[in-house]
């Protein structure tokens, strides 16, 4: 029994010999906390790397076995899936930090380098403190004290190669991306409208309805000339955009939201719609990173830096060129000095078309609420060169302008005339196609549902209920789409009113006086003139450019 106490006891002793590793431990590390740090770089990572974690939980043990008795050991393990990049979003390694400032920890142990830091920033701040509050640093096979010399130039060098080999890494990725990408095979997500295959194929989406919604946020951008005007139109005629859901218990199902400015603009920006495969039009700048936020930073890239842009590489909605004419409107319908800007619903007639004389900068409307005020005014205040001239009445120059626009358009007249009937009647057509889908999709659920109530056992009452109430709610729903039928053909009736007052009204002295149908018009003759206002004293020019 004494032998076995003596060589248990030299055992212990051979273990503390061993385990102090030139004695770099002493009573003063002992009496703070020993702190495991346990860190895997992503969820995916925790999940199926499940060796690493348990070897890094076990560190414990080394900690027990240089002295430290179990209470006084920390594991701290709030970074499990998260990256080493940075400091943000890593609250277990805040924590750490905080610890070793306020002379809580005597000893730090991890896997590896890279587990504590893949930056070389985050890394030397930890080395800085352990050597000020002398904490030891440790992983599954050395002891390291980095306020020796030795130490602290052999972890400094450990930090830099794992930075570099954490920027190997990213390369490799980074030009396997790349080159997937310029093969036109690497999708995430797709747009509205489009499906991908299980072979990652993608195609247009099967249902008649998506496709006809998808097509007329693009012919009504056409005719509008707007984002928020398409929206304005989609909301006012009750129609719906179509999604499948990525992520969620409706996922690949369709659903029908309402239209969103942001997904409206998205479609009309993205090159897929026009058959092209695009990467890189989004790219990340460090300088607009919010702290906690991973997805600001991304600023939208001209043409001329994507990546990649492969044309006719996908199946399309619209064409190419009709493609590169909406980025064009889109670009002139921003609010800035060099671009006309949207058309808006002031009674101005020059706004985004007068342009100042003396600088050559674009004219801002100025109202003071009360009728016939409107005022053009130029509003440059660049130090170096600042503009002087005087505002101008909006009044007398738009009478002006109108009065020879007119008489420019008198010639034309018959043809716009049908160019708004074709409209109209366009109109009608793509409303009556709407709601029929409309009404056969109801119909079609409704129908479905009902079959399912039949298709069950009668004593199966728990799904029996909710398969009762699902048929409810889509009957419900098949009557609130009869009821909106009606609402549809007035509105047809409406267009065919504005046909009729085409036809028998004086065109065009009295398009400037009426309110739906002098909007269409002038929004015709805006696609169909350029009016040039030059900075001179010379007359002004009417230039005629059909380009519908």
């Amino acid at each position: 029994m004494s032998v076995r106490d003596s060589s248990s006891g030299t055992t212990a002793a051979s273990k503390s010999v061993s385990g102090n590793l030139g004695g770099k431990v002493h009573d003063h590390h002992r009496q703070r906390l020993a702190v495991v740090y346990v860190r895997q770089s992503t969820p995916r990572q925790v999940i199926e790397n499940r060796e690493s974690t348990r070897l890094q939980y076990a560190l414990a043990d080394r900690a027990i076995d240089l002295g430290w008795h179990r209470d006084r050991v920390l594991v701290i393990d709030e970074d499990l899936g998260q990256s080493g990049t940075s400091i943000e979003n890593r609250p277990g390694f805040q924590r750490l930090m905080a610890e070793i400032a306020l002379d809580h920890v005597g000893l730090v142990l991890g896997l590896q380098v890279s587990r504590l830091a893949r930056s070389c920033k985050d890394w030397y701040h930890l080395l800085e403190l352990c050597g000020v509050y002398r904490a030891l640093l440790s992983d599954h096979d050395s002891l390291y004290d980095p306020a020796q010399f030795n130490d602290r130039l052999l972890l400094g060098l450990q930090g830099m190669m794992s930075e570099a080999e954490l920027h190997l890494i990213r390369c490799r990725m980074d030009q396997g991306v790349r080159q997937k990408a310029e093969r036109g095979e690497l999708f995430t997500l797709v747009p509205l409208g489009y499906l991908r295959a299980p072979d990652n194929q993608v195609a247009l989406d099967p249902d008649e309805q998506v496709q006809a919604v998808v097509r007329i946020v693009f012919e009504k951008f056409a005719e509008l000339g707007s984002g928020r005007a398409v929206v304005a139109y989609l909301v006012r005629e009750g129609m719906r955009l179509p999604s499948r859901p990525h992520y969620g218990p409706d996922r690949g199902q369709l659903v029908w939201r309402k239209p969103a400015t942001a997904t409206v603009y998205g479609m009309l920006h993205n090159p897929i719609y026009a058959g092209a495969y695009s990467y890189g039009r989004q790219q990340i700048d460090p300088r607009g990173k919010v702290p906690g936020r991973p997805s600001t930073g991304r600023r939208c890239q001209s043409m001329d830096d994507w990546h990649v842009l492969l044309q006719d590489k996908l199946p399309a909605y619209i064409s190419w060129d009709q493609y590169l004419a909406n980025r064009k409107r889109l670009t002139q319908n921003t609010a800035r000095f060099e671009t006309r800007g949207a058309p808006r619903e002031g009674s101005s007639l020059l706004g985004g078309l007068a342009v100042c004389g003396r600088c050559g900068r674009r004219l801002h409307v100025v109202y003071d609420g009360r009728p016939g005020t409107a005022r053009y005014q130029c509003q440059n205040s660049e130090p170096a060169d600042p503009c002087d001239s005087p505002s101008v009445v909006a009044e007398p120059v738009d009478a002006l302008i109108a009065e020879q626009v007119l008489r420019a358009l008198e010639p034309a007249a018959l043809e716009l005339s049908l160019q708004v009937e074709q409209d109209g009647r366009r109109e009608q057509e793509r409303g009556t196609a709407h709601w029929r889908q409309v009404l056969e999709r109801s119909h079609y659920q409704a129908d479905r549902a009902r079959r399912q109530y039949d298709m069950v056992e009668p004593e199966n009452r728990l799904i029996a209920r909710e398969l009762e109430s699902r048929w409810k709610r889509h009957s419900a729903r098949s009557r609130s789409s009869k009821k909106n039928t009606p609402v549809c053909k007035l509105r047809q009736q409406s267009i065919c009113k504005l046909e009729t007052w085409m036809r028998f009204t004086p065109w065009p002295r009295t398009c400037l006086r009426c309110g739906p149908p002098r909007r269409r018009v002038t929004r015709i003759a805006r696609r169909s003139f350029d009016i040039c206002w030059t900075a001179s004293r010379s007359p002004w020019q009417a230039k005629r450019s059909w380009s519908m």
